[in-house]
């Protein structure tokens, strides 16, 4: 599945006429589930090495990780924070405090043209601004 998303968003950055090589895209959550500071079996990570593959740029941030282990276990950076003027941003696990993300949280952080991806649906109607989608 996770290849899935990334494939299927490079194809969406294709139609936006964006040279992929130049894109910058932020994976928010990076656990194994919700709530949870586990990241053992995280299907996140497949995401992130098929972007890799098309050599998307790529920052992952996720308030519950241990960042140390994750570098340890994945060989993968974890931002402390959000960036800015990403081509998109995936919202890979849906922790409580990424419950109120909505448009005024995007507008900060993406390109005018940037696109949202919601793996699991839970900002669905509330993002108006961007090119959205889930699965």
């Amino acid at each position: 599945m996770g290849a899935h998303v990334a494939r299927k968003l490079v194809q969406q950055l294709i139609k936006l006429n964006k040279q992929v090589t130049l894109t910058k895209v932020l994976v928010v959550g990076a656990t194994f589930k919700e709530n949870v500071s586990d990241i053992r079996n995280s299907k996140v990570v497949d995401v992130i090495e098929e972007l890799k593959r098309y050599s998307v740029q790529t920052e992952v941030t996720d308030p519950l990780a241990d960042a140390e282990e994750f570098m340890h276990e994945y060989g993968i950076t974890l931002r402390k924070d959000f960036g800015k003027d990403y081509d998109a941003v995936i919202v890979a696990v849906n922790h409580d405090q990424f419950s109120t993300l909505d448009d005024s949280f995007f507008e900060g952080i993406l390109k005018p043209d940037g696109i949202v991806v919601d793996v699991k649906g839970e900002l669905r109607n509330k993002i108006k601004k961007f090119n959205y989608w889930s699965l």
